[in-house]
């Protein structure tokens, strides 16, 4: 098994995001590793509600991306690890990439989103460029498909 030094871990408190904590948090104590915990708040939302009146104000979307941090820092506080937080405003792909960079980071732990092709589209991501500019390993973690339990129980 290869040795992670520096991990860092991207957060966003969905069930997909809990699950990549709890694996990575897992990971970190196994190794070890420096760990760090990202969140960003996406600045695609907040530049398409500069001509109408935004829905959620700024300050609220990032007082909540803030407490999703701190809430992330307590679970690995709680598993043992002494983990540094940060929090950007950006294109997530763009801010993960540098700090990958900046922290020298072994590995990153996100997590995937099921989406179909058509979401993709709209929502204009391809998640797909991340590993194109990280020189890192990329740990992708998904929570199972609501169906799957029922399928594996049938």
């Amino acid at each position: 098994m290869a040795s992670f030094n520096r991990i860092l871990l991207c957060y966003d408190a969905t069930r997909e995001g809990r699950r990549a904590l709890r694996e990575g948090a897992d990971l970190a104590r196994e190794c070890r590793a420096q760990t760090h915990l990202l969140a960003v708040l996406d600045q695609a939302p907040l530049q398409w509600a500069t001509d109408i009146a935004s829905a959620v104000p700024f300050e609220a979307a990032e007082e909540a991306a803030r407490e999703i941090l701190r809430d992330g820092v307590a679970c690995l506080q709680e598993k043992g690890l002494a983990a540094t937080g940060h929090f950007v405003v950006g294109r997530p792909i763009d801010v993960i990439a540098n700090y990958c960079a900046d922290l020298r980071a072994d590995l990153i732990v996100l997590a995937h989103h099921r989406r179909g092709p058509f979401k993709r589209w709209w929502d204009g991501r391809d998640d797909r460029l991340l590993l194109d500019r990280v020189s890192c390993s990329v740990l992708v973690v998904t929570a199972p498909d609501p169906a799957e339990p029922q399928a594996a129980a049938a």
